[in-house]
C-alpha cells in the first residue's frame, strides 16, 4: 500500500542549472463524481472519468538556478503570454504543498507560461488540466535530477502531485478512463493518485464523444473548493458517498458488457445528484441556468424519439457535456446544431472525444 512518504525523494544523483520543458494535459469529465474531500485533498468518495482530447492546458516551464539560496519560492506566471497575478496565490499554495516531495523547488527561479484551448473557469475543469500540466513539468525536472526514475513512478508521482493542486487533476495525467479513490474491486485504486481503469472496456466506449455546450462562459458561481467544503455536515453526505461506490461498481460491469442504456442511467443520475447536493447544502446554490434545463429536456426528448444512446453530464457549473458513441456522431451533431446551439452562449460549443492523457511537447 502506497503512502505519501513513498514520494519523498531520498537523494538526487544529477544536477542541472537551467532549461525548460513543455507539456499538454487534458481536462477530464467525471462519470462518477467526486464531491467532498478530507484533509490533504483526499476524496470522500471514489470517482471515474473520461480523459478528454482537445480541451487541454499547454504549459511551458523554464527554470534557472538562483544565484543566492533563499527560503522562498521564486516564479513568474504568464497566462496566454501575459502576466497573470491573480493566478499566483494558487500556484504559491501548490508549491507549498508539494515542497516536501520536490525539495529542489526553492533552488530555481521558474517561469510558468500557460494557455488553455478552452475558456478558463467556465466549468470545463481548467484547474485539473492546469495543475496536471504543471505537475508533469516538475516531474520532468525531477527525472533529470534522478535519471534512474522509472516511468511508472514518474506518472504515479505526477498524478499524486497534481492532486495536491486540484483533486480532479490527478485524473488528467494518464489513461483514457481513470479511477481516483479506493474502490475494493478495482486493483491498484488509491486515494493518493489516479490509475488507469484496469478492467475490460467494451468497444462501445472506445473513442466516445463529448460535445461541450457552453451555456455560460463566465466565472463559476461558486468555486469547487467551496463546493467540496459544503459536504461537511451535509444532511445527505454519507448516503451520497455510498452511492458513488455503488455507481462505480455498476460501471465496472457496464464497461465490460457495453450496456449503453445502463451507462446513461448512471451518468445522468450522477450529474443530477451532484447538483442536488449543492441545492441542499447550507448555503445552497443552483448552478444550472434555465438553458441547462432546456438542453437536458431536449436530450431526453430526442433520445426517447430516436432511441439514439446520447446522454448528458454536468460538472459544477451550467455547461452541458453531451456524451455519445462515435457511431452515432453524425446524427447527434445534427441534433445539436438544429436544437441545442440556440441555448449556448453566442452559439458556442466544443467538440471533444476520449484522449490518452498528458503529452510531452
Amino acid at each position: 500500500m502506497f503512502t505519501a512518504n513513498d514520494f519523498i525523494p531520498k537523494k538526487y544523483t544529477s544536477t542541472i542549472d537551467q532549461g525548460n520543458f513543455e507539456w499538454s494535459a487534458p481536462s477530464n469529465i467525471a462519470l462518477v463524481k467526486y464531491w467532498g474531500k478530507k484533509d490533504n485533498q483526499i476524496p470522500a468518495n471514489p470517482s471515474v472519468s473520461f480523459t478528454l482530447n482537445n480541451c487541454k492546458t499547454i504549459t511551458k516551464l523554464a527554470f534557472a538556478k538562483k544565484d543566492i539560496s533563499t527560503d522562498n519560492f521564486s516564479f513568474d506566471l504568464l497566462f496566454e503570454g501575459k502576466p497573470k497575478e491573480d493566478f499566483k496565490p494558487k500556484i504559491q499554495k501548490f508549491l507549498e504543498r508539494v515542497f516536501v516531495y520536490l525539495p529542489f523547488l526553492k533552488e530555481y527561479h521558474f517561469t510558468i507560461d500557460t494557455q488553455n484551448t478552452f475558456p478558463h473557469s467556465s466549468g470545463i475543469a481548467s484547474s485539473a488540466s492546469g495543475m496536471a500540466a504543471l505537475a508533469m513539468n516538475f516531474m520532468s525536472l525531477e527525472k533529470t535530477l534522478n535519471p534512474e526514475m522509472t516511468d511508472d513512478y514518474f506518472f504515479q508521482k505526477a498524478s499524486f502531485l497534481a492532486r495536491l493542486g486540484s483533486g480532479s487533476a490527478c485524473r488528467s495525467v494518464k489513461g483514457s478512463v481513470v479511477v481516483w479513490g479506493n474502490q475494493a474491486n478495482i486493483k491498484g485504486s488509491s486515494d493518493l493518485f489516479g490509475v488507469e481503469f484496469p478492467n475490460t472496456i467494451h468497444e462501445n466506449f472506445k473513442n466516445y464523444q463529448d460535445t461541450i455546450l457552453l451555456v455560460d462562459k463566465g466565472e463559476k458561481q461558486v468555486s469547487s473548493t467551496v463546493g467540496h467544503d459544503l459536504m461537511h455536515n451535509h444532511p445527505y453526505a454519507e448516503r451520497r458517498f455510498a452511492q458513488a461506490h455503488e455507481n462505480l461498481d455498476k460501471l465496472i460491469s457496464i464497461f465490460k458488457t457495453g450496456d449503453l442504456d445502463e451507462f446513461i442511467k448512471v451518468v445522468e443520475s450522477e450529474a443530477l445528484t451532484l447538483h442536488a447536493m449543492m441545492m441542499t447544502s447550507m448555503p445552497y446554490f443552483i448552478l444550472m441556468k434555465p438553458n441547462t434545463l432546456q438542453i437536458i429536456n431536449a436530450i431526453w426528448k430526442f433520445r426517447a424519439e430516436t432511441k439514439i444512446p446520447v446522454c448528458f453530464t454536468l460538472d459544477a457549473g451550467a455547461n452541458v457535456h453531451v456524451l455519445y458513441p462515435e457511431n452515432v456522431s453524425v446524427k447527434v451533431l445534427q441534433f445539436i446544431q438544429d436544437e441545442l446551439v440556440v441555448f449556448c452562449q453566442n452559439g458556442q460549443y466544443l467538440c471533444d472525444e476520449i484522449g490518452l492523457g498528458s503529452i510531452a511537447l
